[in-house]
């Protein structure tokens, strides 16, 4: 009866009234009201962390899902002790050592001041372009006709913004020639084993 006229009395006081009802009620029910459950130990496996700019899960050996990053891979370069790499890098030096000296003088003999549009070459330098290029050309028998009289230099007869070298004939009429064709086919006659991988890499196709 007690109970009631306080109840009765605490009508208008709800928050007083809710403490009176948990009060009255038995207390193996008061710890589970009461009580909060505790918080969740942390997981020994991993912890959150700030990574890059996001939130990643750090286990025991590192970040989850991540592998460390992996050591730059070697360059392999075996093929390069070839034994047949190695003769080909060999004979290309050979190649260019011999044809350099002749090739520059021709490039010099077109495109510098030394020789004006028409002039015939000096002695010397005719004597290294029939020796070392004319010669060697796939239609040298043809160039040089009725025969040969002397090598001139002077611009090409459709592109005339180029100069190029000239078979002058005996009988006076004259006809180019080009260096490259002669240089290809001197590569072919002394280094046939070689030449076609050499003129592929280093000539231009014409």
């Amino acid at each position: 009866m007690a109970s009631a006229a306080t109840l009765l009395r605490l009508r208008g006081f709800p928050f007083l009234q809710a403490r009176v009802l948990r009060a009255a009620l038995p207390r193996r029910y008061s710890v589970g009201i009461s009580s909060l459950e505790p918080p969740k130990p942390p997981d020994p496996a991993g912890s959150w962390h700030e990574f890059n700019g996001r939130t990643e899960v750090v286990g025991v050996g590192g970040l989850e899902g991540l592998s460390p990053p992996s050591p730059p891979k070697q360059k392999d370069n075996s093929w390069e002790d070839h034994p047949d790499y190695r003769r080909w890098k060999d004979k290309e030096e050979e190649i260019f050592q011999d044809i350099e000296p002749v090739k520059f003088l021709v490039k010099d003999i077109l495109h510098s001041d030394r020789y004006m549009d028409g002039e015939r070459l000096s002695t010397e330098d005719e004597k290294e372009v029939i020796e070392k290029l004319l010669a060697y050309h796939p239609h040298s028998v043809d160039k040089i006709g009725s025969g040969l009289d002397s090598v001139m230099v002077d611009r090409h007869p459709q592109f005339r913004n180029s100069r190029c070298l000239f078979v002058v004939r005996t009988d006076g009429s004259w006809i180019d020639f080009s260096y490259q064709k002669c240089l290809r086919a001197y590569i072919r006659d002394k280094y046939p084993f070689y030449a076609e991988r050499f003129i592929k890499e280093h000539f231009k196709r014409t």
